[in-house]
């Protein structure tokens, strides 16, 4: 299996605590006095891992789609994809972004789990196999 694939079908594990105070993380955007805050924050950790599957997979000019789509247990589950565009690394639409406004994505990597974490204060409840969410 290649790394895009296994992005596609990594681990994510929700939360509804919000962590990001104990996270060093990078934001989607650059700081501007006047810009809006980012919608997540991904930590450096995260950071790593998507440029080096980026670099594995020879796609650097590529950036990291993150969305929300209806479906699971629960009535909501995360998505990751890379898609190609020019201006920006980290895609969201509207859509998502409202349920994951404020959510730190970390990367986490154990013996029992590997794979982004989910922080997303929105998040109500989760369903018992920890891989879908509502809101």
């Amino acid at each position: 299996m290649s790394a895009r694939d296994a992005v596609k079908r990594i681990f994510v594990s929700l939360t509804s605590r919000r962590e990001a105070s104990s996270l060093e993380h990078v934001t989607h955007q650059p700081a501007q006095e006047s810009a809006p805050p980012p919608v997540l924050n991904l930590t450096e950790q995260a950071v790593r891992q998507v440029k080096a599957i980026l670099t594995r997979e020879n796609i650097e000019d590529h950036g990291l789609r993150i969305a929300v789509t209806s479906g699971g247990c629960s009535g909501y589950s995360y998505g990751l994809d890379f898609e190609k565009q020019e201006r920006h690394k980290i895609y969201i639409d509207a859509e998502s972004a409202q349920y994951l406004n404020g959510t730190v994505i970390d990367y986490v990597s154990g013996l029992q789990e590997s794979g982004f974490k989910f922080n997303n204060p929105n998040v109500k409840g989760t369903c018992g196999c920890g891989t879908s969410f509502s809101a």
